[in-house]
């Protein structure tokens, strides 16, 4: 809380830090040839830079205990500590004075984004910089719903890292990218086939399953399918399944992640050894429309969504079954 910058309420004790606090970062690099690659690195590498001494405590295995700051020897955990609780940057009164502009000129609570250059240098300010703020999409849902006890048999999707909540059962449409004719090269073509089908629907006012590989909405076309949002509109749940060369990391960016949580859209992220789409069965349906890559079915029973929030678990099950 900006208010009580001295109070880490989700780091209780010693235990929970050393099983939750971030233990490395993600550094854009240029690589030989000029392009920006993401890297991981561990603490270590933040801590010669300089820069891990704003962020970072140190669990003493002698005391189990977890003090502000670099000065002893032990385990480097990122509690942004030092940022929070001394003079040195004035964040949580700035934090503070956002929230509320925001607040007012809003009528509702909000998020922000920032980038904080810290300074290294004596005599160098670092810097604050606001990138935007949106509107807060609440959580309007966490009733606790069962997703562990169906038969293996019937589900269709199941997914251990899903957004939303709730339970659906007037979807009867899918929209689905063939998984035996889709190519990496050919994803901006893809991209087109699903705002036609969205819009076909669209029209017909139907909501629908979105299946696809990789990631949705990506900028980069080689790990996913480029659409914008308004291209997949009509979706009421979206599934990402990860591609078999490559492992790409979830759409749960800032803007992606808005709009799934504005737009109560329900999101399974399936990837290898952790979830499960049934390709075979999805491929032996006969489609109602066939563009090349992408395929609409339709099926006269609705489709049953099961989302639970809470431990963000979720399945789809097949329309021939119901609970």
């Amino acid at each position: 809380s900006p208010r009580h910058p001295r109070h880490i309420l989700h780091f209780s004790t010693p235990k929970d830090m050393l099983q939750n606090s971030q233990r490395e970062f993600i550094a854009v690099e240029m690589d030989g040839s000029g392009e920006a690659v993401e890297k991981k690195h561990p603490l270590s590498v933040a801590e010669a830079d300089g820069t891990l001494a704003w962020a970072a405590s140190t669990y003493s295995p002698d005391n189990d205990a977890v003090y502000d700051g670099l000065g002893r020897p032990g385990v480097r955990l990122v509690s942004f500590a030092p940022l929070l609780k001394t003079k040195a940057l004035p964040l949580p009164a700035i934090f503070e004075r956002l929230l509320e502009m925001g607040r007012r000129g809003m009528n509702t609570e909000v998020e922000i984004e920032f980038a904080i250059e810290l300074s290294t240098e004596r005599g160098k300010p670092s810097e604050f910089g606001f990138v935007q703020m949106r509107p807060m999409a609440l959580s309007r849902e966490m009733e606790e719903l069962d997703t562990e006890n169906v038969d293996p048999e019937q589900v269709l999707v199941r997914s251990t890292s899903v957004l939303g909540n709730g339970k659906n059962l007037d979807l009867r449409d899918v929209v689905l990218v063939d998984r035996s004719r889709f190519e990496r090269a050919k994803t901006a073509e893809i991209a087109g086939q699903v705002a036609r089908l969205n819009a076909e629907l669209l029209a017909e006012g139907v909501r629908y399953i979105l299946i696809g590989l990789g990631r949705w909405g990506s900028a980069d076309p080689w790990l996913g399918i480029p659409v914008t949002w308004e291209q997949i509109a009509g979706a009421r749940v979206i599934v990402e399944a990860g591609l078999k060369d490559i492992k790409v990391t979830p759409s749960q960016g800032s803007h992606f992640f808005q709009n799934l949580t504005s737009f109560r859209v329900g999101y399974f992220t399936v990837d290898d050894g952790d979830g499960f789409v049934d390709w075979d069965w999805l491929e032996s349906v006969p489609a109602v429309k066939d563009t090349g890559y992408v395929r609409r079915l339709h099926f006269e029973q609705p489709l049953t969504v099961t989302i639970d929030g809470k431990h963000q678990r979720g399945v789809i099950l097949r329309p021939d079954i119901r609970p």
